[in-house]
């Protein structure tokens, strides 16, 4: 269903694109995609390891894991996360806005929106403090009180105060597809990414999240193009979720024993030309379960 944000803009904006996407598929094949080039990664808090930041990257690194990312605002000291990058190899790739679900941006509190903005900014900073590149954010929530136009403006407003800062870094701005009512299919990313103009404003995909919505992921791949800058690891059943009646079911399957079509996948991020990270998702633990991970990651991607 489309919404009253920029509909005519948006008309016109997808039907660019829905050529663009049919020229790109005609010249491109699967036959002549060359496979993604894709380093895995954990998200820190999944290490269940008593120590300290460096022996937790030393485990990883030691399982064959090339990046983390990390969450802001957290206990974790950033300098030491820093030295234990260096003397490790491990790459701190990106910065998770851990306060965008209780501090929404799409808040009709102006107080709240404030802290959520504050935020925002706080986990660009140490983005950029700790040599990442992205910081991941779920953009605003659609229930009772707030409807999807609302959250729209409030969101795509209070963003906007933070581009010119994450330019100055360096620094992306990934918008996470999530279970928040908003932004369920790729043409509604794809309106909010571009009303930017800007760069700095991608999208932060996860494959698993969205199979729910009835688009395949390869799908939103394909649509999202060069606005996909990173994305999310982990499995989702289909049919566990629809045996039990509960969508949060389907999250109780292993990585690679859910419902993604990962070929196909991958198919079409060797078509868009990604190069980049696949981080994990899913409950941690210790050296045996993050391995246990890592070998599942690698078999669903072609990794050895």
């Amino acid at each position: 269903m489309l919404h009253s944000v920029d509909r005519r803009r948006f008309l016109a904006t997808a039907g660019t694109l829905m050529g663009a996407t049919t020229l790109g598929l005609s010249t491109l094949g699967a036959a002549d995609a060359k496979p993604p080039k894709l380093r895995i990664a954990v998200k820190y808090g999944m290490i269940n390891l008593p120590g300290s930041v460096r022996d937790k990257f030393e485990l990883v690194k030691k399982i064959g894991y090339e990046g983390v990312e990390i969450d802001s605002p957290s206990g974790l000291n950033l300098k030491e996360a820093v030295e234990a990058a260096q003397a490790t190899g491990i790459k701190i790739h990106g910065v998770i806005d851990s306060v965008h679900w209780g501090k929404p941006l799409s808040s009709p509190n102006e107080a709240v929106r404030a802290e959520g903005l504050q935020a925002l900014l706080g986990a660009i900073r140490d983005c950029k403090f700790v040599g990442a590149d992205t910081v991941l954010l779920v953009p605003g929530v659609v229930n009772k009180e707030i409807t999807y136009e609302q959250c729209y403006e409030r969101a795509q407003k209070e963003i906007r105060k933070a581009i010119p800062l994450a330019g100055d870094l360096g620094v992306k701005i990934g918008i996470e597809t999530v279970w928040n009512n908003f932004i369920t299919t790729p043409e509604q990313m794809i309106q909010f990414v571009d009303d930017f103009q800007t760069p700095v404003i991608g999208a932060y995909f996860d494959c698993s999240n969205m199979l729910k919505y009835g688009v395949p992921s390869e799908t939103w791949i394909r649509k999202l193009g060069k606005r996909l800058i990173k994305f999310d690891f982990k499995g989702y059943s289909i049919e566990k979720a629809k045996k039990v009646g509960n969508d949060g079911a389907g999250f109780s399957v292993e990585i690679g024993d859910g419902s993604e079509n990962w070929p196909a996948i991958l198919t079409a991020l060797g078509e868009m030309g990604y190069d980049g990270w696949a981080t994990s998702e899913v409950s941690g633990g210790g050296e045996a379960r993050l391995t246990d991970i890592a070998n599942r990651m690698r078999k669903v991607l072609g990794k050895k």
